[in-house]
Parts: structure tokens; sequence; C-alpha cells
């Protein structure tokens, strides 16, 4: 019970002779430290919200405009013009007025300002200009964009608001054309005209005058009735993972590993708060993305509810939940105010580890509620975590910075079969035991035995690349700033008077447990119905196809529906993730990759026709339909935002109905590295990541996540269900293989250097 004591700051008996009160220091201590330490992050909040208020100014320019303003003064000078200046009537009045005008001034300044780089980052046309060709305009535009310098948020409020595009229905005519027979495109026509008539002006309408208010039209409603108000599993369905190094795992001690990992997040975490973190930007460009989604990656949880569920976000957080063997920790990472060292942080994962300690009744599988159903995990929170000890230990999980899980396997590419390894670890990251991941945090991250790591993500707070962002920065610092020494230990001293970590207690009854047991079965249920295959295609990368003058994404999309046709004889609707960061709140549009051209090439290449203009054509449209979704022009959030609008108004539409329900029986996204500058992959090539996946979106489809990784690297993490006997993640991805091998024999039909003359003639070509 030393611990507990620790956490009391004083205690109290009554006696006959009076009130024998008892003063813990060390627990005064940490809470002046502690309160010190909110307050030192109080200024910080506040000095980031001067410094965002005010830009693209500074708080300093303001004293420069100030200074010159009254300099002027002394040269008889009036530069207000009369306005205020003239009617001073004394020294004081002048300094009053001279400080009032320039304040006025300054933010006259700053508005200009804003509006010019408002404008700047809404221009989107040179996204659609031909390479070589470019208009006068954006040639202006490049000779100003080097003016804009960002920190992590200030850059928010000067992008633009996502507008209510026009005439989606003719888009989405476009789209299923290749997909559907003649009878089934003219009855879909004749319902799309007759939405469009009709029903749509008017559910446009309140759409517009959404857009007038909110932030970002679509945003808030995706995330609450995509992702909150679901009421299955969010295990598999909705969270993601993330793997570590593929080639490297940089020591082989699981406290050591977690030392490092965890110290690296909470400097990530620093930097945030202090908006140190260089926003993310369009790849290429100065251009910044929307960095509204990072505010939730610490301190955050998905709370289940009945009929929805809800974010909760804490402002601080100096602990992690940890679990191991079927127990809860609280693991402190500050002490004395400051930051654990990897060292320090080793030592505590330790004493964990060395715990010998067994689970209380219940306590074991208590994380199999959150990977079940929605509703019983809410009767089950607010009928047995509502009050007393059960609530304190739920807090203090759900007010964790964030989770970890110190995992007794071993995982990574190993042994005698490393691609079956690679599927185990890809089902480890996503699923686990079902019961030893708590799947509400914002993140969570996993400590394998043998030294290897990785997490597994809450999809509705933020997506993928803001979570993949953290995991650059913490994977690069682990490795190649904080290191290890020869012993596979983690650097530094440490302070043997630090506090154990403690030991969370709970009350669980036997009708709490019944409850957790019938989670944990529908939760092994969908677990052990998800197919893995996770390849790394090694033969060639980015840099031949760069070589055909072909964008990567695109000849990559025409490889995943190449494969698909070959597997089920038809076309089918593919999803494409694209980020639409490039607006205010801005989250994620749909490519609706398989268009006519696709088709049209594929049924080509198919007959035994040479097809490189159908090939370049698909590709042409491919790109086309992506840039129209990261600039707003996609239709996909526009109908779901008309179908929610219907919903509201309580008007049934038949063309909106169906389209909300046709299954996206392929679901593909890119993940692509962002901080490239934190890997030197030159001389350091072994250490790249596998990149991450996700479960299957349609029970008879395919969920497909790849990473672009150098010049010659490609990965691919594949999903499906075993209860389907149509799909199959291995003769999938084999599939896949053999479908970059054909294209690429499209430009080197002798398998030569294409750098040499076979690229001449597909230059020929073109």
């Amino acid at each position: 019970m030393a611990e507990a004591h620790q956490a009391v700051a004083f205690q109290f008996t009554v006696t006959p002779e009076g009130i024998d009160l008892q003063l813990s220091h060390q627990a005064l201590t940490e809470i002046y430290l502690s309160v010190l330490r909110s307050w030192k992050k109080r200024l910080i909040r506040l000095k980031n919200s001067v410094i965002t208020g005010v830009y693209p100014a500074s708080p300093s320019s303001w004293l420069f405009v100030v200074i010159a303003i009254l300099a002027t003064m002394y040269t008889r000078s009036d530069p207000s013009m009369g306005l205020i200046l003239a009617r001073a009537t004394g020294n004081s009045t002048t300094v009053l007025s001279a400080v009032l005008f320039s304040t006025m001034l300054w933010l006259s300044l700053i508005f200009t300002m804003r509006m010019c780089l408002k404008q700047l980052l809404s221009y989107h046309r040179w996204m659609f200009e031909p390479r070589g060709k470019m208009t006068n305009t954006t040639k202006v535009w490049l000779v100003c964009t080097p003016i804009i310098s960002l920190t992590m948020c200030s850059h928010n409020y000067t992008l633009r608001r996502c507008s209510v595009s026009k005439r989606v229905s003719l888009q989405y005519l476009e789209s299923v054309q290749p997909l559907k027979n003649p009878e089934e495109f003219e009855r879909m026509t004749s319902l799309a005209a007759n939405f469009e008539s009709c029903l749509g002006n008017r559910l446009q309408w309140y759409l517009k005058l959404k857009a007038l208010w909110a932030s970002n039209y679509v945003s808030d409603w995706w995330e609450e009735y995509i992702y909150l108000r679901g009421r299955g599993p969010i295990m598999v369905n909705s969270n993601y993972y993330g793997m570590d190094f593929l080639y490297v795992t940089p020591t082989p001690l699981q406290a050591a590993r977690a030392g490092n990992t965890l110290h690296a997040a909470f400097m990530y975490r620093r930097k945030l708060n202090k908006e140190e973190v260089k926003p993310s930007r369009v790849p290429g460009t100065v251009i910044p993305l929307c960095a509204a989604q990072c505010e939730r990656i610490f301190n955050t949880t998905r709370t289940p509810g009945e009929e929805t569920d809800s974010v909760q976000h804490w402002q601080d957080s100096d602990y992690v939940a940890v679990y191991h063997r079927g127990r809860y920790f609280r693991l402190r990472m500050y002490s004395a105010g400051r930051l654990l060292s990897p060292r320090e942080v080793e030592s505590q994962v330790q004493k964990i580890l060395d715990d010998p300690s067994s689970p209380s009744p219940g306590e074991e599988k208590l994380g199999a509620l959150t990977a079940g159903d929605r509703i019983p995990w809410a009767k089950a929170r607010k009928e047995y975590f509502s009050s007393g000890l059960n609530k304190r230990s739920l807090d203090c999980i759900e007010k964790a910075a964030f989770f970890v899980t110190l995992d007794d396997d071993e995982q990574g590419m190993m042994g005698e079969d490393p691609a079956a390894s690679l599927d185990r670890y890809a089902k480890s990251l996503l699923h686990g035991k079902c019961y030893d991941r708590w799947f509400d945090k914002s993140f969570s991250v996993v400590i394998y035995k043998n030294g290897k790591n990785g997490l597994n993500a809450e999809h509705s707070w933020a997506d993928a690349p803001v979570v993949a962002h953290l995991w650059e920065y913490v994977l690069a610092t682990d490795s190649f700033q904080l290191g290890y020494n020869e012993e596979g230990h983690c650097k530094g001293e440490v302070d043997s008077s630090l506090a154990r970590p403690q030991r969370l207690s709970w009350d669980i009854p036997p009708e709490c447990q019944e409850k957790i047991a019938q989670s944990l079965s529908i939760a092994q249920a969908l677990a052990d119905d998800v197919d893995f295959h996770v390849f790394s295609f090694r033969d060639f990368g980015k840099g031949m196809i760069k070589k055909f003058r072909i964008s990567p994404d695109a000849f990559i999309q025409l490889v995943l529906q190449l494969a698909y046709y070959r597997d089920r004889g038809a076309f089918c609707l593919t999803y494409e993730a694209s980020m639409t960061r490039l607006f205010r709140e801005g989250r994620t549009e749909t490519v609706r990759s398989c268009s006519n051209e696709s088709c049209a090439f594929i049924r080509a290449l198919e007959g035994g026709e040479v097809c490189r203009r159908l090939l370049r054509q698909a590709s042409e449209k491919h790109q086309s339909l992506y840039r129209h979704a990261m600039t707003g022009a996609g239709i996909d959030r526009h109908l779901f935002c008309l179908y929610v609008v219907s919903k509201y108004l309580g008007v049934e539409s038949p063309f909106l109905n169906e389209v909300l329900s046709e299954p996206w029986r392929l679901s593909t996204s890119q993940t692509p590295v962002q901080q490239v500058e934190l890997f030197d992959l030159v001389n350091h090539p072994e250490y790249v990541s596998c990149g991450g996946g996700f479960g299957p979106v349609a029970d008879d489809g395919y969920g497909v996540s790849y990473s672009i990784v150098g010049e010659n690297m490609i990965n691919f993490h594949i999903s499906c269900k075993h209860s389907c006997p149509q799909t199959d993640s291995h003769k999938y991805g084999g599939l896949i293989r053999q479908a970059l091998l054909d294209l690429q024999l499209l430009f080197c039909p002798d398998q030569k250097d294409p750098s040499k003359a076979d690229l001449r003639q597909t230059k020929k070509d073109m």
C-alpha cells in the first residue's frame, strides 16, 4: 500500500486528545510541482494563443509600429492625417492617441496580410496545370509562396472554408457508369435527374446555409455519424495500426524499447504544446495542411454511449496507463516537474515486468469491453464504473496521455517463414488478444517481448496521417537521437528515489465479468475472421514508375483494380482516401478510382493489347479525380451531407438511399512518409517502416493499405474475411505482384534497365 499512501497529501485521526494531523511532505511537494507545471503549460498556451491570434504578424511588431508612429511625431508630421493625433490636447493625450492609432494600424495590417495569405492558400489551379505549361497567374503565385512561414496551428485561420460543390449527380453517374449495365445505369440516371430537379435544390440550400457558419460543413457530421454513432465493434472495423521498422529492431530489451518509445512520444507532445512541430505540407511544396486534428492526439479517449459515443479530451496528463499480464498500472512520466529520462522510464517499466502480483477477478480481460459492441459497454460503464474504486481506476486509464501494452509475444519479420510472421504481426497490432489493448484510447503503443513495437489508433478523432506523423517522429527519435548503449539499455542515469508505478485496483462483480465474457466472445469471433497478408514488393518502386512519367499512386491504383478484375472477373466500386486538409478542419474525401478510363485500359490489357496510351489516359484521369477531391470538388462527402440533411428534414430520397448503401468492395489508402528528412535511407536503408493497415470495409471485399518507401520499395497490407469464400488475402497479394510485373512489361518488354533504351522508347510513345 506504499504507493497509495504516497498519493495522499495529509491524513488525520480523531483521538480523545484532539486531531492528530499527519502531513506527507513528498506528496505535498508533488502537488506543488504539479500545480507549477500546470501553470507553466497555461502560460505556454496563452503565449501560443497570442501568437496565433496576431498571425502573420508578431507581438513584437506592435511595438515596432508604435515606436515608428511616435518617432514621426518629433518630425512634426501627422501619419493619421488628422484622424486622431491632431485632436490631442497634451503630451500624455498625444502619446495615448498615438498608441491607439498605432494599434488600429497594426490590426489593419494583420487583417490585410491574412486576407493576402488566405488568397495564396486558396489558389489550387496549380495542381491542374500540365507540367511545363505554367500560366502567368501560377508563376506569380510561385514567387509569393516563399513568404509563407508557419507554426503548427498559426495558419489554420488563414485556410479557406470548404465550399459546397455543385452538380454532384453528374459526377456520380460518371463514376458508376462502368459498374452498371445499361438498364441499371438508365434507372440511376432517372433517379438522379428527379433528385436534382426536386429535392436536391432544397437540401443544397440548407447545406449552403450550414457552410456559412460552420468551420467545415462536413467534418462534424462525418465524425458523429460515420464514427461515433456506429454501434458495432470499433476493433477491426474502425481502428487501424502502424508498424515498427521492417528489418531492424534497435534493442531486444522490452523495457529499454519502451523507455525510448515513451520518452520520444512525450518529446513530441511537448513540441506540439509549444507549437514547435513543423506543419505537414503538400508534398514538394510549402503549402500547409490544417493541423486541427493534432490537438487531440494525446489525453484523449472515446467514451461509449447507448445512442452515440463521444470524444473526451483533457488539457494535460503526466502519466500513461500500462497493461501487462492482466494488470493495469499508472506510470508517471514526470518527477519534480521534469520529464523522466529514457533510462528512468526503462527502470519503471522493468518494475512492472518484474511485478509478481496476479490480476484481480475480472481485471485480466476488462479491455474486451472496448473491443465488443458499444451498447453493452456503455451500459456496463454506467452500471459498474460510474462511482467508487472502479470509476477512479477507469478515469486513470481514460485520462492517461495514451495507453501502453507490454505484450509477452514476440513479433516482427522473423523465423523460417518471415512472410507468415509479418501477417501475424499485423493481426496482433490490429486486434491482439481482443482484451490486451484499450481500443477507446486515441492511440495505444504496443511493446513486444523481443523489442518490436507498434501502435493501434482509434479513428474518430483524427485520420491516419496525423498519427503517422507522430509515429515517424517516435521511430526516428528512438533510433537516431536517443539510442542505446552496448548492452541494449537506454542511455542516462536513474533516480533511485522514484516511486514505483501504481497498480490500479478494481472491484468487478460476477455480473460484470459475464458481460466482459460476452464482449470478448463477439470480439474474438471478429478477430478470428480477419484474413491478413502483408508483403514488400522490391522488384521496382516509384523510381522506375516516374521514369515512365506516370503517377506512382495512379499506377498502384490501376494495379489493384487489375488484380481485383483477375480475382473476381468484374470491376467494383473502389475507394481511395484523399485528404482535404487544404481547408480548415478538413479530413478526407473519396477518390472513386474505378473510372471509365481505368476499365477500358484493363479490358484492353486482358485482351492482349499493348495499350500504353490507355494506361496514360487512365493515370491522368485518376490524377484529375484525386486533385478534385483534394480541392473540395469531390462528391461523396457532399452526398453524405445531403443525406444527413434529408434525415433531419424527415424526407426520403431514393437516389441518396441507394448511393449511400453501395458497398466499397475495394477500399484502399496510401500511407505516405511525411518526414523524409528524419530518415537517412541512403546510408541506413534498413531503417524503413512497413507502414500500417486496417480491416476490411465490406464483408465480401478487400481493405488495402500501401506505402511507397524510397525509390525501390512498395509495402502492401491486405485484409479480408475468412467467412467470405470469394476473398483470399494471399491470393489477392499474388495477383497484385503479378499485375505490377505485367504493367512493368508494357514499358520494359525485355525487362531491361528502363533508364536506357526502353526508356527512350517509352518517351516516344508519349
